[in-house]
């Protein structure tokens, strides 16, 4: 049955930043299918745990700075400790910085490109290490955006880390699909979290950013739920270097 594809029990996966918003619902989504969740975060993310546990399947809380590369090797192998594998890594974890590029300092640069992509690369390298030891395959599902097709206003470090997230992408499912290795991404389009608070907020960007959307509404953590489980399971195993938009249709206009 195809329905069996979509199953991810004895599974478990890495979800980095899910704590809050888009991380902590596809935390949900791939614990609902059946997978055993090691949570990455700086805070306690004590609300996913709960509805992870509440769900029947384990949680490991792992606190780390995802910004120091070289914290990342010791993930996986904390990982490990939950059910002696891993199987998924979504590397969902990133921050933005606002300011015109006439502006932009090197240090907010760094600050985004470093948490953004170099270490989305590093934990990625990390995860494949342990996939290939396994000798099972793996998944990876990286987070990219709508501004890995776009160039966005005044957040020039983060256009420059999400079309990386993208490029980097395609480039490891070439090297790492001999190894059974899917590597792909989501590219969120607007969706209504914290982070997106004061957009929601302000009346004219608000009516702008819904006139341009032809599902006519911000998109949710939820809607990222059927994407996510999609290139974590069986369901996905010839789709290597693909980054899907989960936009409502934001990237067709």
């Amino acid at each position: 049955m195809i329905l069996n594809s979509f199953q991810l029990a004895g599974r478990t996966a890495i979800v980095t930043g899910c704590n809050t918003g888009l991380g902590q619902g596809m935390a949900l989504a791939l614990a609902q299918a059946g997978a055993d969740i090691v949570g990455v975060n700086q805070s306690a993310p004590t609300e996913t745990m709960a509805q992870v546990q509440a769900l029947g399947r384990k949680f490991l809380d792992v606190r780390k700075n995802l910004s120091e590369t070289a914290a990342l090797p010791a993930i996986v192998q904390e990982a490990l400790t939950l059910t002696g594998r891993i199987d998924i890594l979504v590397n969902n974890a990133g921050i933005i910085r606002r300011e015109d590029a006439i502006n932009f300092t090197e240090s907010d640069w760094d600050d985004v490109v470093n948490l953004n992509l170099k270490n989305v690369f590093f934990l990625a390298q990390a995860a494949a290490r342990q996939f290939i030891a396994q000798g099972t395959g793996g998944k990876i599902v990286n987070i990219a955006s709508m501004l890995s097709f776009q160039g966005g206003v005044r957040v020039p470090a983060y256009t420059a880390s999400k079309s990386g997230v993208m490029g980097i992408t395609r480039a490891l499912a070439n090297e790492w699909a001999k190894h059974g290795i899917n590597v792909n991404a989501i590219a969120p389009g607007y969706m209504a979290t914290a982070n997106t608070a004061a957009l929601q907020a302000d009346p004219v960007r608000n009516a702008a950013i819904m006139d341009r959307i032809p599902a006519g509404r911000w998109g949710t953590p939820a809607d990222l739920a059927g994407p996510v489980v999609f290139l974590a399971s069986p369901a996905s195993d010839y789709v290597n270097g693909y980054t899907v938009a989960v936009d409502g249709g934001w990237l067709a206009r």
